[in-house]
């Protein structure tokens, strides 16, 4: 029996769940896993949950106390945010200590260069949780699906917006209404921008292209967009059309070979009905990954809340742990081998939804449909209906265009003053 000392950095719901599954599966971990694991020294920046926990002799706020503790093998991080978060993983690994966290911002931003830290000490760093919660995808990408040469990755990766989408879609809810109604159930954040406006996701997004690809994408790189501006209207007219409407993150490789680039992005995209994603519902998480020789994949589960969290932390721990305890410390991912260009908006072509708000007058139909034709835009389906007294809303499907010509096309609408209000664009997959 192999005895692993853990210090945990965070005691937020995540580091509570955490706790739990380590104190009631001890024994199971010592019987199958064949390591003892051992808290021996936790920090948070009050001492309310150590004293619930009854860890007081355990606890500082000093992180230090964790990340320099001559005692401990594996430093837990989950305090969020990016610069605390850097600096402790950063003295973690400079004191030799293997880590594991569940922080996506982190690895989004930092991640290649705690990697490297990481190899250059002799220690690991793992970061399961940092994408879907308890939905094993890291692990996959990195080693089952390893034989193949991943050609996509789709995600839906936020409960909180799936949640929403799903109400405005199913109970006829306007924005504010199905915010409102996820806040209540604690779905959303008091402050909720880093779900809706799609950064949450955008940290994902990077973390599974890298990994995928082999490329080092930051999350600057990724084209993001939220779900504020969707309406009733968008939801009614996709499925009318045979489609859902979800909050996907977007990665794949673009050019004929596959080899020109990847594209990475987050936005509101409608995928046919039939598409395996389609029928995620609620706060349920899924990614979608397509390989040369496994071909179409899909891990669903929850992606948030303490237990899926927590299991995949302690899942990592136990894996480091056993790493440590058998002398098998695994060398860190190179993340560049491949040296992919993240591509932007002139290198995708697809199919668009427009929604224009117009005018409700003779002759702005067709000004409109000239704009669109100037920018070789050719049109699917058109329907129009009327909004407020005097607008009329013109939702167009198109046919396969380029993203910049859709773009160009809603910035001349507006210039030429056609637009009641700022253009909608949604992909469609």
């Amino acid at each position: 029996m192999k005895k692993i000392n853990v210090g945990i950095v965070g005691l937020g719901t995540v580091g509570q769940g955490a706790i739990e599954i380590l104190q009631k599966h001890h024994a199971d971990f010592c019987r199958d896993q064949e390591v003892d694991l051992q808290l021996v020294a936790v920090s948070s920046r009050h001492d309310q949950a150590a004293h619930a926990l009854g860890l007081l002799d355990i606890y500082s706020a000093d992180l230090a106390h964790v990340t320099q503790n001559p005692e401990v093998d594996i430093v837990v991080e989950l305090i969020g945010g990016v610069d605390a978060a850097y600096d402790c993983v950063r003295a973690a690994i400079a004191a030799g200590k293997c880590v594991v966290t569940a922080n996506k911002a982190l690895i989004a931003t930092h991640g290649r260069e705690l990697m490297r830290l990481a190899a250059e000490q002799g220690v690991e760093i793992a970061f399961e949780a940092s994408v879907g919660g308890g939905i094993p995808i890291i692990g996959p990408l990195r080693h089952t699906l390893a034989s193949n040469r991943i050609e996509s990755v789709l995600g839906i990766v936020n409960g909180t917006t799936n949640y929403m989408l799903t109400q405005m879609s199913s109970g006829d809810l306007d924005y504010a209404t199905a915010l409102r109604e996820a806040q209540a159930l604690g779905y959303a954040e008091a402050d909720p921008t880093a779900d809706v406006e799609g950064y949450d996701a955008a940290a994902k997004a990077a973390i599974l292209a890298t990994i995928a690809f082999n490329t080092d994408v930051r999350l600057h790189q990724v084209a993001t967009e939220g779900i504020t501006r969707l309406a009733p209207i968008d939801l009614a007219a996709a499925a009318k059309a045979g489609y859902a409407v979800k909050l996907l993150a977007i990665a794949q490789r673009v050019g004929a070979d596959g080899s020109s680039g990847i594209d990475v992005r987050v936005h509101p995209t409608l995928l046919p009905q039939a598409h395996a994603l389609a029928s995620v519902q609620g706060v349920f998480n899924a990614i979608f990954v397509v390989g040369d020789f496994v071909g179409e994949t899909m891990f669903y589960g929850r992606g948030a809340g303490a237990g899926p969290a927590a299991s995949s932390v302690v899942g990592d721990l136990i894996e480091l742990a056993r790493h440590r305890a058998f002398r098998e410390v695994v060398a860190q991912p190179i993340w560049d081998t491949e040296d992919l260009p993240v591509l932007g908006l002139d290198a995708v072509q697809g199919r668009f939804y427009l929604r224009l708000t117009v005018a409700d007058e003779p002759g702005v139909l067709s000004a409109v449909a000239a704009v669109l034709a100037s920018h070789a835009i050719s049109i699917a389906s058109l329907t129009q209906q009327q909004s407020e007294p005097g607008q009329a809303e013109l939702l167009f499907f198109t046919h396969e265009t380029a993203e910049t010509a859709v773009r160009k096309a809603t910035e001349d609408l507006q210039k030429a003053s056609l637009l009641a209000s700022e253009a909608l664009v949604l992909h469609i997959l």
